[in-house]
């Protein structure tokens, strides 16, 4: 209990700042990592809460992320259209492959570089949580990670509607490449919204069809890893040696199921909505968790190559989408 109070604790004080500031392009789960980073920092996390915190960072954020599937319908994905679908899917293939090759290059660890992989490639911070439950990075992995997504995501917001402008995009080609290239949901709606209602739509639409993405991604990862290491590896813990066994995330099942439910019926408006309060709330406290957790010597160990390998991953992936939507 006083992990997962002070981890919801310090989600509802992240809330409120993003209220107070009025910068509706700022992500609550960004500001609770950089709380927990803050907090860690001036005071020792205390033993009580090592388990509470643990908690936060396994079924609180499962659950999350199975919530996160009331947001998206397969009808999202059609609207976007055939042309759209296409190039969501190979900038998010192209860039993940992209990133990991580059990460060898630039000697990274592969745990790290899948994790900014994964983070740009489809919805950052969300993206970087699950797929850390297979990656298994360490918390630094993630909190430096998490610090990638939300740097070049940010300049993304400033520099996207400049080039749109001065090159000419239709609204809503600039959706389009604003959700099919920007790393948070919020950084793409922070975009997408100054180039006019068409394109806040496109926009949205095209960022919630990438997000879909994620359970595949996950799954592709635990085969991957199962092919590596011969190892079976069990998402609820531990990594054991033996023959080798693909792992099947329930949370990932979970989150596909909730994509169907949502297509096949008519949920009400009141339970998505309140879906999508708890989904973010429930993120925010497991990235305070992790940021509580975060040894901020272990992360300046780490140095720049990975900012580097982030800087390089988001100059591909936005380039890649224009590129794709201008021809």
């Amino acid at each position: 209990m006083p992990g997962l109070a002070l981890s919801f604790g310090i989600a509802a004080l992240a809330y409120g700042l993003v209220a107070a500031s009025g910068l509706s392009f700022l992500s609550p789960l960004i500001v609770a990592i950089v709380l927990g980073i803050s907090i860690r920092l001036v005071i020792q996390q205390p033993i009580a809460a090592e388990p509470g915190l643990q908690f936060a960072l396994r079924p609180v954020l499962r659950f999350a992320i199975v919530l996160l599937g009331l947001q998206l319908t397969i009808a999202q994905v059609v609207s976007v259209g055939g042309r759209g679908v296409l190039i969501i899917l190979a900038t998010v293939i192209a860039c993940f492959l992209f990133t990991r090759m580059a990460g060898r290059l630039l000697g990274v660890d592969r745990r790290l570089a899948e994790l900014i992989a994964a983070g740009t490639s489809i919805c950052g911070a969300s993206a970087i949580l699950a797929t850390n439950t297979v990656t298994r990075g360490t918390d630094e992995d993630v909190a430096y990670a998490v610090a990638c997504v939300t740097l070049f995501g940010s300049l993304s917001m400033i520099l996207f509607p400049m080039v749109a402008a001065l090159s000419g995009m239709g609204s809503d080609d600039y959706g389009l490449w604003t959700g099919a290239a920007i790393h948070e949901v919020a950084q793409v709606l922070a975009a997408a919204f100054q180039g006019g209602e068409q394109a806040l739509e496109s926009g949205t639409i095209a960022k919630l069809s990438r997000v879909m993405l994620l359970a595949p991604l996950v799954l592709s990862l635990g085969y991957w890893a199962a092919w590596r290491d011969g190892e079976r590896r069990d998402v609820d813990g531990g990594v054991e040696a033996g023959q080798a066994r693909v792992p099947m995330p329930w949370f990932v099942l979970g989150f596909l199921a909730m994509v169907v439910l949502n297509s096949a019926i008519s949920v009400p408006a009141a339970v998505t909505t309140g879906a999508s309060a708890a989904t973010s709330m429930l993120l925010a406290a497991a990235m305070a968790a992790m940021g509580l957790m975060t040894d901020i010597g272990k992360l300046k160990a780490k140095g720049l190559r990975p900012l580097a390998l982030g800087a390089v991953s988001w100059v591909f992936i936005s380039v890649t989408a224009f590129v794709l939507i201008a021809i």
